[in-house]
């Protein structure tokens, strides 16, 4: 203490300075920061939520760390049944951790009715069943992981162009039996339609022949997001393909468990499943 009132006693100016500069840096470094963290103040339910923040910061959500592009971009989405606010926590490089909390608006979730389907398929034998649990296991590992790709930052295109026949979100049930919640969109076009990639990516998962999906084509958008088409009557990609957008990967059709020729598109962020239509609806 004796030193520091010397100090004070022969330079007055130069202390007071120092200690300014040391009671205004973090406050300005933290409104500096948060001027760089930019996120949507609401979101709707199964949206894909793209946000910006300082290059090489730290960025975590619901349990788990996002990834954070190498120009400050992360993306997440957000589930069908979630409820606000969501709560975010960005540590920006050097700086101090910033709270960011997002309102969920919730939706009206129609009631659609689908009928005509084999009954099997409705409400399978377990021998039927097993086989579709250890489908659906594959599918699943396949969302498990993403790369670095920046195809979710693309304008998505719709994949093939036709009445939507079926909702994301919709509360489905089948041949009279309630059933889970509709997981993409279905487009009603005829068999044979090419089907185009509506943002690039790589081929994580093809397989033409799942028992309630038919022919399966996953791509792999890049951090997490990722798009699933189901019903297709062809596949003309194969795992570890990488697709550009535009390009066409199979042939819609009806195969699997389908009451008429169709594509579904679906979307998810790892196994959080989103909505095609928001994301198309962001970019359009």
């Amino acid at each position: 203490m004796p030193k520091i009132r010397a100090v004070w006693a022969k330079y007055p100016a130069l202390v007071f300075w120092c200690l300014t500069l040391l009671l205004l840096a973090p406050a300005d470094s933290v409104r500096a920061a948060a001027n760089d963290v930019i996120f949507p103040a609401q979101v709707q339910q199964g949206a894909m939520v793209i946000g910006k923040v300082p290059p090489k910061s730290q960025v975590s959500y619901d349990g788990r760390t996002l990834a954070v592009t190498h120009y400050g971009t992360v993306v997440f989405g957000v589930a069908a049944d979630a409820t606000g606010p969501l709560h975010l926590r960005v540590s920006p490089p050097g700086g101090t951790a910033l709270s960011v909390d997002l309102a969920v608006q919730p939706r009206d979730w129609p009631i659609e009715r689908v009928s005509g389907l084999p009954p099997k398929t409705v409400s399978p034998p377990p021998k039927i069943a097993a086989r579709i649990r250890q489908e659906q296991a594959r599918v699943a590992k396949a969302r498990a992981t993403s790369d670095s790709g920046i195809g979710f930052a693309e304008a998505f295109i719709w994949p093939v162009r036709g009445r939507v026949s079926g909702r994301f979100g919709s509360r489905r049930i089948y041949n009279g039996i309630p059933g889970s919640p509709h997981s993409g969109m279905d487009i009603a076009v005829p068999t044979g339609t090419p089907v185009k990639a509506p943002a690039s990516g790589r081929v994580v998962f093809a397989d033409p022949s799942l028992y309630l999906t038919g022919g399966t084509v996953l791509i792999d958008h890049g951090y997490g997001i990722g798009s699933n088409f189901l019903h297709l009557s062809r596949l003309d990609v194969h795992v570890g393909d990488t697709v550009s957008q535009g390009q066409v990967i199979g042939l819609a059709g009806a195969t699997g468990r389908a009451s008429g020729p169709h594509l579904h598109w679906g979307m998810t962020w790892f196994q959080t499943r989103i909505d095609p239509l928001l994301v198309l609806d962001r970019t359009q």
